[in-house]
């Protein structure tokens, strides 16, 4: 069962823009959340994930970061793995060491 993708944006968001394209042009289904003026879900998302940054791209439940993230994902050949479904998740999470608190390729909330 592919996973289910969640992506927290904003508009006006460049990095948003392109995290939407890179799933897109992989034909994977999505759920975009707009944060535009809701402090509320903002906080949550920083509580959630750290980060005061968007897009966050969740994929089953689990926060991977931003646009530049999942380009690293998808350039080391981990993100398919990932989109197939939860089995992937495993595998990921022994290979990560932490994705740091870089802004790069995410625009603050």
């Amino acid at each position: 069962m592919p996973a289910h993708v969640k992506i927290y944006t904003r508009q006006w968001c460049g990095y948003c823009t392109a995290a939407e394209r890179l799933l897109k042009d992989k034909g994977v289904a999505f759920e975009n959340i707009d944060c535009t003026g809701d402090r509320e879900k903002r906080q949550w998302l920083a509580e959630v994930t750290g980060r005061t940054t968007v897009p966050q791209i969740f994929i089953d439940g689990q926060a991977i970061g931003g646009y530049d993230d999942m380009r690293a994902l998808e350039r080391s050949g981990e993100l398919d793995k990932l989109l197939a479904g939860s089995a992937g998740l495993a595998g990921i999470a022994q290979s990560s060491s932490g994705s740091g608190s870089s802004s790069s390729g995410r625009d603050d909330l």
